[in-house]
């Protein structure tokens, strides 16, 4: 059998538009976060520690913790618990917070 015949049973591509949730989790209950919020959970997405995170954004250690804090709190607010940074990437990329690439 070849990779062609196998197509139809492969499921169709869903393309995420920047800056707008993602297709798939249309309906999900959105959180609200704080610009601010927005700002510190992006950089943490990229950074490899919260002190990297501090450092570039002038925060405490102590300030970045209680930010993640309240931003896992909001998700699991509105059902979509995020307790780990992988969760929160998820969760970032269904909605349209940030896209794979930009990791």
């Amino acid at each position: 059998m070849t990779t062609a015949s196998l197509d139809h049973l492969r499921p169709p591509q869903i393309h995420a538009v920047p800056g707008q949730a993602h297709p798939m989790a249309r309906g999900l209950r959105r959180p609200h976060l704080s610009p601010r919020e927005i700002e510190v959970l992006l950089h943490w997405l990229r950074c490899d520690s919260k002190n990297e995170v501090a450092a570039g954004l002038f925060l405490s250690i102590g300030t970045v913790n209680t930010h993640l804090a309240r931003i896992r709190t909001k998700y699991r607010d509105v059902g979509r618990s995020a307790p780990t940074k992988a969760a929160l990437v998820a969760r970032a990329v269904q909605d349209g917070l940030i896209e794979l690439h930009e990791l």
